[in-house]
């Protein structure tokens, strides 16, 4: 619940305010019966190389959505990845699957279509 507390905004408004009590449950009960609350850390943690270091641009199409309170700066993310489509948002964060799942999906159905 801490993550959920400093990672959803506003910070000074209950999580289950923002996320309903039975999506945070959920969420916490997937993790913890899966034994996968690991995971996420660890790909930051796994990767290669270091943290930080360049890699060179993939040229694969990609697609970033950036919630309002959640980081995302276009121009690093230009650096290794070829940016065809780029969307800001005026409110969700770090949970943006659980606080804004319908612009998410909106959004993920948008970069798709103009692929084709």
């Amino acid at each position: 619940m801490d993550k959920f507390r400093e990672w959803t905004p506003p910070r000074e408004v209950l999580p289950d305010k923002v996320i309903s009590r039975d999506r945070l449950l959920t969420n916490a009960t997937i993790y913890w019966l899966t034994g996968t609350a690991g995971s996420p850390a660890y790909v930051g943690y796994a990767q290669e190389p270091a943290w930080g270091a360049p890699r060179p641009n993939s040229g694969v199409p990609t697609g970033v959505i950036v919630f309002a309170h959640d980081v995302g700066i276009r121009r690093y993310a230009e650096t290794e990845n070829t940016i065809t489509r780029w969307t800001d948002v005026d409110r969700g964060g770090h949970f943006a699957a659980l606080e804004e799942p319908r612009t998410l999906i909106a959004d993920i159905r948008a970069f798709f279509r103009d692929l084709r």
